[in-house]
């Protein structure tokens, strides 16, 4: 069976959202070494198997600007998604910082409903450079009820983790919702 869902890719402007969602789209099979400021939204369509299922969801993923300047444009663009991945880089204790606003707006789309996600810390390959304990996001990752990766996107390394527990997290939606459904009926 196919699922559809929705997901919103966001954080600070640099943390390395596009090259999180192209790394995982081409399977790792293409690092983009330049990037230009995403100004809006660019849509990056996958689909990925739900182990254990014999499910598959197609991610929907939003990846948004992170610039201020884009931020009542992306008010209307993000009505609903079902699933967030809220990427910051370990090199930048503020783009962590700010991940309570990126999530706080994501959440006041969606006024009383459960927003699931996973938290991603990118750039791990910088490590002489960081400046965001792993412990300390995990700690807050799990206060806001998200899920915690670090992945280095450069390195090819655990970028497709997060995704993986996405389409997890919504394919348990999913199901719920169809339990509930059936129930009625």
């Amino acid at each position: 069976m196919m699922i559809f869902f929705l997901s919103d890719l966001t954080g600070d402007s640099a943390v390395g959202k596009t090259a999180l969602a192209q790394i995982f789209r081409s399977d790792g099979a293409h690092f983009q070494k330049n990037y230009t400021l995403t100004t809006g939204v660019d849509l990056v369509v996958k689909t990925v198997p739900v182990p254990d299922t014999g499910d598959s969801v197609e991610l929907f993923i939003f990846d948004s600007a992170g610039k201020e300047l884009f931020s009542e444009m992306l008010d209307k663009l993000w009505e609903s998604p079902n699933v967030l991945c809220l990427v910051y880089d370990v090199t930048n204790e503020q783009s962590f910082a700010n991940c309570g606003k990126w999530l706080e707006k994501a959440r006041s789309q969606m006024p009383g409903a459960s927003l699931p996600g996973v938290l991603v810390g990118n750039k791990t390959d910088l490590a002489s450079r960081r400046a965001v304990d792993s412990a300390q996001a995990r700690s807050w990752a799990l206060g806001q009820g998200l899920e915690c990766f670090e992945t280095s996107v450069k390195e090819m390394e655990n970028y497709e983790a997060p995704f993986h527990c996405l389409a997890k997290q919504f394919h348990h939606l999913y199901r719920e919702k169809v339990e509930v459904f059936q129930a009625l009926v």
